[in-house]
């Protein structure tokens, strides 16, 4: 019961803790001028990421390296499979067709290079390097493109001025809240999940994918979920890529940094070639469709059940 409980504190902490940290950042980045598709694609990729981070790091410091990777893979699969699905059958998404020549084949190279660097059954301190390497290198490419685009925020938009009306230490407050939160749900998350895996059975492999990898996309899930229930359809596709290439990237790399990872392979050989697939789907439900149907979204919500069911099936 204490585990259960220990679980649900650290789910919730780890929602109220991004959610706080991504209100923070976007002040600051917005009172900094910076244009709002930077701040999408950076700041607020790095605050909805950050669940998977802390979880990610606190379960490799814990000794349970199967966490830490099923979390980050898990969390891709459920991303496109789950919130995509989810808020597809709410309410069908506008495709923009520039993602099959951006977005989406970054995200395959980037997943591609995950497979290379993990062949040799792990992650190294300088895998990780490269990895963080990857992710700044992306972050200053879309801050030198918006400067010199000279993208910054419009002063007549009332939503961004919202965001930005608070002072600097109040902001600054919100971001060490958040941080707080993050880390101790990710430890009490972490370790309710350990207990639950350990008493029924469970292996930290499968654990990571499911329980821990829903658990840090809740936040994607809701901010999803909400936004198709009001028909706000900027929560678009190239938003969850991002997110997905940061995972890799960013938790992946600041995980190996911290402590090396080794990866089963099993994981290589089945939970990778999911997340790939799954990713490699949206090539023809992109290029063929104008819309994200709820077919398509059903169709990737079999995808993920499928991969679950065949998790436990044994």
């Amino acid at each position: 019961m204490n585990e259960i409980l220990l679980l649900i504190l650290g789910c919730a902490a780890l929602i109220f803790g991004g959610e706080l940290l991504v209100r923070g950042s976007v002040g600051l980045a917005l009172k900094a001028k910076i244009s709002p598709m930077v701040i999408g694609l950076t700041v607020v990729s790095l605050g909805t990421s950050a669940p998977e981070l802390f979880a990610s790091v606190r379960a490799a410091l814990m000794g349970n390296p199967d966490i830490s990777i099923g979390n980050v893979i898990g969390s891709n699969i459920a991303n496109f499979g789950l919130v995509l699905g989810i808020t597809a059958l709410i309410f069908p998404l506008p495709i923009d067709r520039s993602v099959l020549k951006k977005e989406l084949p970054l995200l395959i190279i980037v997943s591609l290079s995950f497979l290379f660097l993990s062949i040799d059954g792990g992650l190294g301190l300088w895998d990780g390097i490269l990895l963080i390497v990857g992710i700044i290198t992306f972050m200053v490419f879309l801050i030198v493109k918006s400067i010199k685009n000279h993208e910054t925020p419009d002063d007549d938009d009332g939503e961004l001025a919202q965001k930005a009306r608070h002072g600097f230490w109040t902001l600054t407050g919100l971001i060490v809240l958040g941080s707080l939160g993050l880390y101790f749900g990710s430890e009490w998350f972490v370790k309710g999940a350990i207990v639950i895996a350990s008493k029924f059975g469970v292996s930290d492999h499968v654990i990571g994918v499911t329980l821990v990898a829903f658990g840090t996309s809740l936040p994607e899930l809701t901010a999803s979920g909400i936004a198709a229930f009001r028909k706000q359809t900027d929560i678009s596709l190239g938003n969850l890529i991002g997110s997905n290439v940061f995972n890799i990237l960013g938790v992946l790399g600041a995980t190996a940094i911290v402590k090396p990872l080794d990866i089963s392979s099993h994981m290589l050989h089945h939970d990778f070639i999911w997340m790939l697939g799954v990713t490699l789907l949206l090539f023809p439900i992109i290029y063929f469709g104008k819309k994200i149907s709820r077919f398509n979204g059903l169709t990737l919500l079999i995808c993920y059940f499928t991969y679950i069911t065949l998790l436990f099936w044994k």
